[in-house]
């Protein structure tokens, strides 16, 4: 069938974090929101059926995946990305995020010490000092309107520290992000080979989210983390999710792949008691998506590209003050603001206040992010052009 992604829909009064809370988080009741990462696009068609399908049924008791949900992710993997994938390595948790928590209380102790990558998705932080670990910083490098990753700083990041022994190291993990939310690269062989060998031979796990991984522009191909070597293999855990891929973020449902038995058990240990898997509507819709959601996600992504191609000719040609980091993958464009001469709260209230819209705030994702602002374009193409001619007009009369 044919989807509709050029109307726009009325979103509020349903506890909408994007739409409802205007006031409480710009402090702005006119903006246009475009910080989270939530599409303004009703859900594949068979989606909404399954969930509505399931509601008929009026028992809503403890629910657990079943082999169906389990085989669901098994074939995407393969169909997608020609990842073969047993059954048992499947783990099903609330989110990404969580997923990602529980993981690092698994495999460090309070005091070690976890690799980001900043700028970097700004609740990474928390997943990292919330378990009692500290943040070691390998930041991206940028030059030329291009985030590259900086391999010789990661080595270094490993060296021992003086009265350790030549081939200690409290780091005991790094969170790769794939693609990249904020920069919106998609790290090549070449890179994640060097990064996994640099890791991985210091002792070390490689923690992947790769929930946009579905989410990429034209001509870009994903690969998984752990599809590089059996060492890789079994010395990460690879975190998906349809929640972005199809819009489903507010029912929670995240499936994460970790092929190593000893790892695996010990992920399940950590969460025990403290997460619970997704709910009986989650796993309906994620069974449908992944079965059933591939033709909304076709035109999806065509309408995404078509929205990029806009956004990056409107900005060369009309807001050249602002440069545009093009991304390859994630819906999530990385704007470099800096030429407009405003430290991060200036830059903040002009967004919010003179070109009213609602963006995400660079320097949440770290130092490197000073100066930056973070749209979300997955919306109807006529919103999108609303905020960008705000902007300019905002820009303009600076």
């Amino acid at each position: 069938m044919k989807y509709d992604f050029d109307t726009l829909c009325d979103r509020t009064n349903t506890n909408c974090s994007k739409w409802d809370f205007l006031t409480t988080i710009f402090g702005n009741p006119e903006v246009i929101p475009m910080w989270v990462a939530d599409m303004d696009f009703p859900v594949a068609k068979p989606i909404a059926e399954a969930l509505q399908k399931r509601a008929e049924h009026e028992f809503y008791g403890y629910t657990q995946p079943g082999k169906s949900q389990v085989q669901a992710v098994v074939e995407r993997l393969k169909r997608k990305f020609d990842w073969n994938i047993n059954p048992e390595w499947v783990v099903f948790t609330p989110g990404v995020i969580p997923a990602l928590s529980a993981a690092v209380k698994a495999f460090t102790h309070p005091g070690d010490e976890v690799v980001l990558q900043q700028p970097v998705y700004y609740p990474f932080f928390s997943v990292v000092t919330n378990n009692g670990c500290q943040i070691v910083n390998n930041p991206l490098k940028f030059a030329g309107g291009r985030y590259e990753m900086d391999l010789e700083d990661l080595k270094n990041r490993f060296s021992p520290r003086p009265g350790m022994h030549p081939i200690a190291s409290r780091i005991k993990a790094l969170i790769l992000c794939n693609p990249h939310n904020p920069v919106g690269r998609l790290w090549n062989r070449d890179e994640l080979t060097a990064l996994g060998d640099i890791v991985i031979s210091r002792g070390a796990l490689v923690l992947s989210d790769e929930i946009h991984c579905e989410l990429l522009f034209r001509g870009y191909r994903h690969t998984p983390f752990a599809t590089f070597s059996q060492d890789f293999e079994q010395n990460c855990i690879v975190c998906m999710s349809p929640s972005k891929t199809f819009s489903l973020a507010g029912l929670g449902a995240s499936s994460i792949i970790i092929p190593n038995k000893r790892l695996r058990e010990d992920f399940n240990r950590a969460r025990a008691g403290i997460q619970p898997g997704p709910n009986l509507f989650a796993l309906a819709a994620l069974e449908a998506a992944y079965r059933e959601g591939d033709e909304w996600l076709e035109q999806l992504l065509e309408y995404l590209q078509g929205n990029l191609e806009f956004l990056l000719k409107y900005f060369a040609d009309r807001v050249p003050r602002i440069q545009v980091v093009h991304p390859q993958g994630t819906y999530l464009v990385w704007l470099d603001c800096r030429a407009l001469g405003l430290d991060n709260q200036a830059l903040q209230r002009f967004m919010r206040q003179n070109a009213r819209i609602g963006l995400d705030d660079g320097f949440l994702f770290g130092e490197a992010g000073s100066g930056f602002q973070r749209m979300n374009i997955a919306c109807p193409r006529s919103l999108l052009a609303e905020a960008l001619a705000r902007l300019e007009k905002a820009v303009s009369s600076l």
